[in-house]
């Protein structure tokens, strides 16, 4: 018995600096402080910044044609950050169901937002259903809502909330399946799909279906971006079967009859099925030709090397700074939120972060 034990006492120490020891390898970095953190050869240095802490889940993050970023808290909250300034300023509060994975999630600025000033929503509305809404950014506060659409399929786990918008000026949304796994199939039902709407909210006549929905078959995506014409998610599979997909209009990605861990003659095949380990990605970025994805359960910057739109090289990155949730490249840096305060993670000094990355 003693020395079952002691063997017993012995794993539960691995296990514990396994565990830990990562965790301590981040630079104790203030606000506006930069940090180089080097590699190996092939991850070679990156700078990080800490731009903002002390928040509380921060899910999406967009720019303002001044340079100044927007981003959503998951409790509700839509603030401003000036770079330069180093200022937060509070921009609205939303009215949200905020239970395990819904609340306020997407945002996105209208490429004329010069024009209009239009800023766009993706939240769980408080009688459970989740919401695309615009909105009018007057003196840095949102004003005068405008529901483009509604009544999208919520639950607590499932609900998509990637908004962003394309190279063809379209809106483009992703939803989950609400864990109801049969809708994903259902080409008359918005879950489980990716959607592409105009910025009013109407159905562009070149969608496939003559409907909002772009591409099917999914079970929860929440990335998004473009490589040149080229659209790439990320979704998350169940128990590990996450997926990196190369998107095709009016393509079927599966879910739920086909997982990526097989391949289907019958369904459009991921470029990277992750069924070697649970990465749960969230958001998805184009930086310096390359994919990263932001891991949440996989507590890491996956970065994706693509060739002629298939994976040849993959590493990950940061595994020092607990879940990732979101990922923005823009204008030379990639932006990246934590996600510790979620319910789901283990929260460390100043969480949640945005930080700034240049490599």
């Amino acid at each position: 018995m003693a020395s079952k034990s002691i063997i017993i006492a012995v794993i539960l120490i691995v296990l514990a600096i396994l565990f830990i020891a990562p965790r301590l390898q981040l630079p104790e970095l203030g606000i506006g402080e930069k940090e180089e953190i080097g590699g190996d050869e092939k991850e070679g240095t990156w700078e990080m910044e800490i731009l903002v802490e002390g928040l509380d889940t921060p899910w999406a993050l967009d720019f303002l044609p001044d340079g100044r970023m927007i981003f959503t808290e998951r409790p509700g909250k839509i603030s401003i950050f000036d770079v330069d300034g180093r200022e937060v300023k509070l921009a609205g509060e939303i009215s949200v169901s905020e239970i395990s994975e819904s609340g306020l999630l997407g945002i996105a600025v209208d490429p004329e937002f010069t024009d209009n000033k239009f800023v766009y929503t993706y939240y769980t509305h408080p009688v459970n259903m989740n919401r695309i809404s615009r909105f009018i950014l007057i003196e840095d506060q949102l004003e005068e809502e405008f529901i483009l659409l509604d009544n999208i399929p919520s639950a607590r786990f499932h609900d998509g909330g990637q908004i962003k918008f394309g190279i063809d000026g379209k809106l483009y949304v992703t939803t989950g399946d609400a864990t109801q796994p049969p809708s994903a199939q259902n080409i008359s039902s918005l879950a489980g799909k990716i959607l592409r709407m105009n910025s009013d909210g109407s159905v562009p006549e070149d969608n496939p279906f003559g409907n909002l929905i772009y591409s099917y078959g999914h079970r929860n995506p929440q990335g998004l971006d473009w490589l040149g014409d080229q659209l790439y998610s990320a979704e998350h599979g169940p128990i590990r079967n996450d997926e990196v997909n190369l998107i095709a209009q009016g393509g079927n990605y599966g879910w739920p009859i086909m997982e990526c861990d097989r391949i289907s003659t019958e369904f459009i095949n991921p470029i990277r099925c992750f069924n070697d380990f649970t990465l749960a990605p969230g958001a998805l970025a184009v930086y310096q030709g390359d994919l990263y994805v932001a891991g949440l359960r996989g507590s890491q910057l996956r970065r994706l090397v693509l060739e002629k739109d298939k994976i040849v090289d993959e590493e990950a990155l940061f595994r020092d700074l607990g879940r990732i949730r979101e990922v923005r490249s823009h204008e030379g840096y990639l932006y990246i939120s934590t996600s510790n305060r979620d319910g789901r993670g283990l929260p460390q000094t100043g969480d949640d972060k945005i930080i700034r990355l240049r490599k």
